[in-house]
């Protein structure tokens, strides 16, 4: 089959509603191609991020008991409903854990760094649908035709009903395309409309798709949260707002924490995953003292950062979650982008939600470019895009055991830093490549 006829193929498989609402991508004739050994290193990394999951809700857990310093579950507390707080302490679900993990990886010349871990990811139903139509064009597609359909199906083996906010109304075209794959039993809902006909009908599971942030907005709300408390019905990701946080980074890296995170990852997966996760501070404006200890930024202010030359600030500003800014490219300020003027006022901004909304600072690392092939519908010819590359692989979680089902590489132009779906980048699904030129190298997390 020629470049051309997998281009017409891949459209031809394109669902009449798309795949996400009012989004477009670039479409190449292949895959994006990751050694062997890459892909190892990428099982290793579900086995090492669940580690971290389950350290992170223990580390809560611990801090609000007074095992730990109460000063860890007061950060991941703030801004959040007190209502929200008590339910998600309560022992009953004290346990349950997110069923999907997906970090966001960017590739760079030495392996990867997580920018993020994402408890609520999109790209479900479209990277299942880039698995299995790339796939019946012969590309061995991580996780094969139907691993992102059957490890949805796996983690909700009895069906259930997808509950989509306003916030996230982009990917109900992908989740309902999944649910036509998966059948009867697994629903898309809105989540926000109270028509009795998109009520939900004794569903034997939800997936929540929408931040908890949004919760005021969702109208099943109430039942859902008596329903899970009385009845035992499981929702999952979780209704544990602490574990959206992106600040769980910075608590990796504070040196207090340390003998924790090496007793629960064991020392092997600890250092490994010092490799892969960048340096991270929680921008408190308290002269704290775990601020100073973290290596890398010997500040006594934060203040201090505003005069910082752009060749310093290889640093990125995020809020940390529980906010309509927190998720996609929202709430991102790349330091050595902005003039100093400007730098200087997003810092000061974020010291001022210190109470409500927390800010994390992260080292930057710039991504290695690639170059894959796309098809270029204005020119109607093939044209070569050199760009940075964004990795999402997707673990689904399977009596405690994370499994790898897929991953979709978002490829963007190489002017842009800030890696993530856009109009100009391209979407393909990764798969397994035995050729010594692939753009992934094959170092171990």
């Amino acid at each position: 089959m020629t470049s051309l006829e997998r281009i017409h193929a891949i459209r031809a498989a394109m669902p009449a509603e798309g795949l996400f609402a009012e989004k477009e991508w670039l479409v190449s004739p292949e895959a994006f191609p990751l050694e062997p050994k890459f892909v190892e290193a990428l099982e290793k990394l579900g086995y090492r991020l669940n580690l971290f999951q389950r350290a992170c809700n223990l580390l809560y857990q611990l801090s609000i008991s007074g095992k730990q310093p109460g000063w860890i579950a007061d950060y991941l507390d703030r801004g959040k409903p007190p209502e929200l707080i008590e339910f998600a302490r309560r022992k009953k679900f004290r346990d349950e854990l997110p069923r999907v993990i997906r970090p966001d990886l960017v590739l760079t010349e030495n392996g990867f760094t997580i920018a993020e871990l994402d408890t609520v990811p999109g790209g479900i139903g479209l990277t299942a649908w880039l698995n299995q139509t790339y796939a019946s064009l012969g590309e061995d597609v991580l996780g094969g035709a139907r691993g992102m359909i059957d490890g949805f199906r796996d983690i909700l083996p009895g069906g259930a009903d997808i509950l989509i906010s306003e916030e996230a109304a982009t990917y109900r075209p992908e989740m309902q395309w999944l649910c036509d794959e998966l059948g009867e039993n697994y629903r898309v809902r809105d989540a926000v409309n109270p028509n009795p006909q998109s009520a939900i009908r004794n569903p034997q599971s939800i997936y929540r798709f929408f931040e908890l942030f949004d919760l005021p907005n969702v109208v099943f709300a109430p039942g859902l949260m008596e329903s899970a408390f009385a009845d035992g019905l499981l929702i999952t990701p979780p209704l544990k707002p602490y574990l959206e946080e992106k600040m769980w980074f910075a608590l990796f890296w504070l040196r207090p924490l340390r003998d924790f995170w090496r007793r629960e990852l064991g020392e092997r997966h600890f250092l490994k995953l010092q490799e892969a996760i960048p340096y991270t501070w929680i921008v408190d404006p308290a002269p704290l003292p775990q601020h100073a200890v973290i290596p890398g930024l010997e500040v006594q202010a934060w203040t201090e950062l505003g005069h910082f030359s752009q060749k310093q600030r290889e640093l990125i500003l995020k809020i940390s979650g529980f906010s309509e800014l927190a998720w996609g490219s929202r709430g991102v300020a790349l330091a050595a982008d902005m003039p100093q003027h400007e730098w200087q006022a997003a810092l000061a901004h974020a010291l001022e939600q210190f109470g409500e909304h927390p800010y994390i600072l992260q080292r930057f690392h710039k991504g290695r470019l690639v170059r894959h092939s796309f098809w270029d519908a204005e020119k109607n010819e093939f044209a070569t895009l050199q760009g940075r590359v964004r990795l999402c692989p997707y673990f689904f979680v399977l009596d405690g055991k994370a499994e790898l089902r897929g991953a979709l590489a978002t490829i963007c132009p190489a002017d842009k830093k800030l890696l993530h779906g856009m109009r100009d980048a391209i979407l393909v699904p990764a798969a397994v490549s035995t050729d010594l030129s692939s753009p992934a190298k094959s170092r171990d997390p």
